[in-house]
């Protein structure tokens, strides 16, 4: 085995890590940090969302969530409507889509270079082998 488990671990942790350094850097001038952008990334997948199902998508707590919809919700990037009972749900607003589009391109151009020295072979085989990884739930998983 070239490779210990816990060196491949600490590989994507590190890819994760600089992913995210480069996404807050490409996603500022719009005014956006990298969760803010992710939260509207969900929201433009999933129309209504609760935000219990935000916070699990964006790898939150409920109540650290809480706090950045109010947030997002000031600046008039998504919007709080009543839902059944006493739910609430989650929508994007005109500036919220319009923000999620245009930083969709510098996302993806960050995620072309991070992977560019693979082959399309390569990288196809890099998300095979991290699904089955991931296929593994240890308990606690959570969407991504």
């Amino acid at each position: 085995m070239k490779y210990k488990p816990g060196e491949v671990s600490l590989a994507v942790k590190r890819l994760q890590h600089r992913h995210h350094r480069a996404l807050n850097r490409v996603l500022a001038p719009l005014g956006l940090s990298l969760i803010q952008w992710d939260t509207l990334r969900h929201l433009d997948q999933h129309p209504d969302a609760s935000l219990h199902d935000l916070a699990v998508l964006t790898f939150q707590t409920d109540q650290s969530f809480g706090s950045l919809a109010t947030r997002m919700a000031d600046r008039g990037l998504i919007e709080r409507v009543p839902g059944p009972g006493r739910a609430v749900k989650h929508r994007l607003t005109e500036e919220g889509a319009r923000l999620r589009a245009a930083g969709q391109h510098a996302v993806d151009e960050v995620f072309a270079a991070s992977f560019s020295s693979l082959s399309s072979a390569q990288l196809d085989q890099l998300g095979d082998l991290l699904n089955i990884a991931l296929s593994n739930d240890l308990g606690g998983g959570q969407a991504g």
